[in-house]
């Protein structure tokens, strides 16, 4: 039988196409892409790591298996060490101060798609809020070993490319990629339903996210 993330995959193609077909992702593969809008696109992607980082300790709280409840946890920790580390190098280089991190408010797409998470977890329980959060990991490894292939002229665009191309994060993905489908056979035919529901939802909140930044939306 085909694994269970291979028919998330599918379901969800046409928005991840999109995804790759974004301007922000095209400019910033070329090098064209303002500072300016990497920027907002970092500080709004601090709010959505700080928040999914949070989703991986409250999911690790809905299992009673040990190992998941562990792969979780260090997920969390993980996001801390590296991601957020590295947002935390981007954001000085571009000098982006402790106050405009605290006063940066959430931008709709952003705040809307954290939210998601958190519903999908309340409401659904803990397989369908696995695949909310699998596009997170695993578009961004599509995208970074796509971009990889010509790389960016930008040093900072091409130091963000590395970071979704390289062994360690490949070895998140995949791990994800398990338990997504070790759940998914654990799962009735209603909780797949969900579980696809949920991804097909977080590939398009992904799509948006990459406008939001480009459009640098606002509450207007």
């Amino acid at each position: 039988m085909t694994e269970f993330t291979a028919q998330l995959r599918y379901a969800a193609k046409d928005l991840w196409k999109k995804s790759m077909e974004q301007p922000f992702v095209k400019e910033l593969q070329s090098g064209q892409l303002p500072l300016a809008t990497f920027r907002f696109y970092l500080l709004q992607d601090r709010y959505y790591l700080a928040e999914f980082s949070k989703i991986h300790r409250l999911m690790a709280k809905k299992t009673t298996s040990q190992e998941v409840q562990r792969f979780l946890l260090a997920g969390a920790q993980d996001l801390q060490e590296c991601e957020i580390t590295m947002q935390q190098h981007f954001l000085a280089e571009l000098k982006v101060t402790s106050n405009e991190i605290k006063e940066t408010d959430a931008a709709p797409t952003a705040y809307a798609y954290v939210n998601h998470l958190f519903k999908t977890l309340e409401k659904d329980g803990l397989a369908p809020c696995v695949c909310a959060i699998l596009p997170c990991y695993w578009l961004y490894q599509e995208i970074g070993q796509a971009l990889a292939q010509t790389g960016s002229p930008v040093a900072l665009y091409q130091k963000w490319i590395e970071t979704y191309d390289s062994d360690w994060y490949d070895v998140n993905v995949s791990r994800m990629l398990k338990l997504t489908n070790d759940l998914a056979a654990q799962a009735s035919e209603r909780e797949r339903g969900q579980m696809q529901k949920a991804f097909v939802r977080s590939s398009y909140y992904e799509c948006r996210f990459w406008q939001m930044a480009y459009e640098q939306e606002q509450w207007q």
